[in-house]
């Protein structure tokens, strides 16, 4: 290393000067300026181009620090990227060095090690140390629009970069070990607390941010208190992202600032004189943080503080000193009132909690401690660090609000009222009483919703929600359960109580009128009633009760009051339904529904032209469940439309996955007439699976047709409008409807097996079949035989003039793995009406 650079050193007192010229002398450093002020070292600088400046901060004129600033900043006659190396007389190490990355110190020691100078010096000038670096920030979010976001906010502070899922984030900090980590909750593969954990066991002290949307208060505690420095709700601010980043950044700084300047004021608390240099070189650096810094004495009273807590209080520091620390807190009975006595009676030597502070105005602040006893000469002492975290109290409230309540309406939430359920359970499980659980639907909502929308829909829940307050007695709980659905909790009432309360709420609501755009809108509710004894198996059990009885007054007329009875054969049955209905989600969440096959032969060439899709349940524990004994459940629960998304869904995906089936029929129900979302459902389904609208066709049965002919003719228009076809199920069934066949746009008329069946043995059937084939070939529509049992129906249904056949003389309905594909259904399927040819 050549020893003829030319290095400034800048330092008040002489005698150090001296010190460090000689050291750096015996290193073969001799081409060395003095300088023995910050002015001085300006006029040099201004002048002279020099390799490394030396400098303390405590020098007089123009400080240390701000002396750095302007070398930096490009003013004088040397390079910005000068070194400078501060060797400073007082310091806090962690404190220092943090203000010193600040200011673009490259390296800076204690004046007592200054035997390490010559070898600090060789390190700046061999590889000057990196200056003007910004924090590194690894973002850890799957959604680009929150990531792209966070870029935007934080990239002119932070050097940001972004992993899309859990584990490449956890790789990626493995890897750079960033300064801060900003994680999502929710991500794919390796969720947010999983990465966290993961986290926390290579480096617990990594400061990680948590950000959440939907969580619960609880969460976002539990990761708080699994290693998190902060977490921030989403939607959230610039501003407040980047200041719950900057906090986060600083955070261990300021808490081993702390430890630190409490560690060094005690080593050099010998005489008055020195605690007061000391005192006085750190005010300087304190004052700039945001995090107040104070030391009490062994009364607590408040002995030294940063200008932080005049910020955060309105107290001036003079007027806080000698005043005890508990003075300012909020008279509450919270953990940090027993942790300062804890440390005060030295029955624990370190707390860290949160407790409430006062300012001058009368307002409250929640702030965060850490606070350490020592034992000095002078006595024992306590010093702590406070942060303000006002703010993200006031979040954890509004979260803890909205997981409990409604949005619109301000009652308690489904949340809520699971939690209240279980709890007045288990109190009339231990025999404190039975209580009462209304279950209340406002008839035909619906209806205001679709002919005034959803905004004069919900301003009428609001109203609708008053007004069953203001029945209710004080010890009653309301919950909205969602949409129009409501729930009661009704302590300490017999059934007959509960009705009373009941009857008095659907008068309410039928006496009263609200204006929706000039015109009056008359309410009225349906309400199931269940008694909540302590004997039924679960909680949810008196909500399954409440709802059957709900469903009761229903199909009675609505506007009435049902109280669950074990013993009302029409309840029994709609249990069964609801039961069915919930075997169904399950089954679909589980991927218990299965699909299978029945193949449809054209006659005349003896080919497979397509399949229709039969539904199948694949319960746990029983055999194949079939459709003859679900569907009239879920018909009375009204929950076919559920079955008939699903069905169409997975059907879709295997025609897509299976070419070989060509064709593929699907039955669909009554209901679903009325779905609005089928035919949307249908048609970007298609479109997601690349599925040609020709490959698929509907069937639909001849009542349900007919008991919604404009509705059943407006879906056939629209799904017409794609490519798909469309049958006639068990056509023959309403026989005296044959006309109907004219209105009814379908391209294929299935034949009722009824009618089938006992063809080779019933001549009227015979002739019926003749009938239905001569008019559907009238109308140019194609006719299907089903429950062709045998090659005697077979020829018959031939010989009737049917084009199609369908049983299992032809084929059994089967699994997509077990079916023998051919060409024909494909052939089929792409436009050869006759599969021979």
């Amino acid at each position: 290393m050549p020893r003829d650079i030319h290095i400034l050193l800048v330092n008040n007192a002489p005698e150090v000067r001296q010190m460090l010229r000689t050291a750096l002398a015996e290193a073969g450093y001799g081409n060395i300026t003095e300088a023995s002020c910050g002015l001085s070292a300006s006029k040099i600088l201004r002048s002279t181009p020099l390799d490394l400046i030396i400098t303390d901060i405590e020098i007089t004129a123009l400080d240390g620090w701000r002396l750095a600033r302007l070398i930096r900043s490009g003013v004088f006659h040397c390079s910005s990227a000068t070194p400078i190396i501060v060797v400073a007389k007082t310091w806090c190490e962690r404190i220092a060095e943090t203000t010193a990355r600040e200011f673009g110190v490259n390296e800076m020691i204690a004046l007592e090690h200054f035997q390490t100078l010559p070898e600090v010096v060789q390190s700046c000038l061999q590889a000057p140390a990196e200056i003007f670096r910004n924090p590194s920030v690894l973002v850890v979010e799957d959604t680009q629009d929150t990531a792209d976001l966070v870029l935007r906010v934080l990239r002119h502070r932070f050097d940001v970069e972004v992993a899309g899922d859990g584990r490449s984030g956890l790789e990626a900090w493995k890897k750079g070990r960033h300064d801060l980590v900003l994680l999502d909750t929710m991500l794919p593969g390796m969720s947010g607390p999983e990465v966290l954990q993961a986290i926390m066991e290579i480096d617990p002290e990594q400061p990680v941010v948590i950000m959440t949307a939907f969580s619960s208060v609880d969460l976002a505690e539990d990761l708080m208190l699994k290693g998190a420095a902060d977490f921030i709700a989403k939607p959230f601010r610039a501003e407040q992202l980047r200041k719950v980043c900057e906090l986060a950044v600083k955070r261990d700084d300021y808490l081993v600032s702390n430890a630190q300047f409490a560690a060094r004021v005690e080593s050099v608390r010998e005489s008055t004189e020195a605690y007061r240099r000391v005192s006085e070189a750190h005010q300087r650096l304190l004052d700039n943080l945001s995090t107040i810094v104070l030391e009490l004495d062994a009364g607590g009273r408040i002995r030294f503080v940063n200008q932080a807590w005049n910020r955060l209080t309105g107290f001036s520091v003079a007027e806080s000193l000698e005043k005890p620390l508990i003075s300012f807190m909020a008279h509450d009975k919270g953990s940090g009132r027993n942790g300062l006595k804890s440390l005060l009676t030295r029955e624990s030597v370190s707390f860290q909690g949160e407790l409430r502070l006062n300012d001058k105005q009368g307002q409250t602040h929640w702030v965060e401690c850490r606070m350490d006893a020592i034992n000095s000469d002078e006595g024992p002492a306590i010093f702590g660090c406070l942060d303000d975290i006002s703010e993200r109290k006031k979040a954890q409230s509004q979260l803890e609000f909205l997981t409990m309540h409604d949005h619109l309406t301000g009652l308690y939430n489904r949340h809520y009222f699971d939690g209240a359920l279980r709890r007045m359970v288990a109190t009339s499980s231990r025999g404190q009483g039975s209580h009462a659980l209304l279950y209340i639907d406002i008839d035909h909502f619906k209806v205001i919703n679709d002919t005034f929308g959803h905004q004069r829909g919900d301003a009428l829940l609001r109203e609708i929600s008053e007004l069953i307050l203001s029945r209710l007695r004080r010890s009653d709980v309301l919950c909205r359960l969602g949409g129009d659905e409501y729930a009661i909790l009704a302590p300490n009432s017999d059934p007959s109580q509960a009705k009373v309360i009941a009857e008095e709420i659907c008068q309410l609501l039928q006496n009263f009128r609200s204006q929706i755009d000039g015109k009056q809108v008359g309410l009225s509710c349906s309400i199931g009633i269940s008694e909540i004894h302590g004997l039924a198996v679960s909680p949810e059990e008196y909500l399954k009760q409440a709802d059957i009885a709900l469903y009761v007054a229903k199909r009675r007329g609505r506007n009435r009051v049902q109280v669950y009875d074990p013993k009302d054969t029409e309840s029994e049955e709609l249990r069964n339904s609801l039961d069915w209905a919930r075997r169904l989600r399950q089954a679909i969440e589980e991927d218990w529904l299965q699909i299978h096959f029945q193949p449809i032969m054209h006659i005349g060439s003896g080919k497979i032209a397509h399949y229709e899709a039969l539904v199948r349940l694949d319960l746990p524990g029983r055999e194949l469940v079939f459709p003859g004994e679900f569907i009239p459940a879920l018909e009375l629960a009204g929950e076919m439309p559920l079955l008939d998304h699903a069905v169409i869904r997975q059907t879709i995906a295997l025609v897509a996955a299976n070419p070989g089936l060509g064709r593929v029929a699907i039955n669909l129900s009554a209901q679903a007439f009325r779905d609005e979302q089928l035919a949307p459902l249908i048609e970007g389904q298609l479109r997601l699976k690349d599925v040609a609208p020709s490959r698929i066709m509907f069937e639909l049965t001849e009542s349900a047709s007919i008991s919604n002919i404009t509705a059943a003719q407006r879906m056939i228009k629209r799904l017409n409008g794609i490519g798909c076809e469309f049958a006639v199920d068990d056509f023959g069934t309403g026989f005296s409807t044959f006309g109907f066949l004219k209105l009814f746009p379908a391209e294929f008329v299935k034949v009722d097996g009824s009618f089938i069946s006992n063809l080779d043995r019933n001549p009227v059937d015979q002739v019926l079949v003749r009938s239905i084939s001569e008019v559907a070939k009238a109308l140019k529509k194609k006719t299907i035989a089903e429950f062709v049992h045998s090659e005697t129906v077979l020829n018959l249904v031939k010989g009737l003039g049917i084009d199609y056949a369908q049983g299992y003389h032809i084929g059994p309905p089967l699994p997509i793995g077990e079916l023998k594909l051919t060409a024909s259904a494909e052939a089929y399927a792409a436009g050869n009406p006759n599969p021979a040819t």
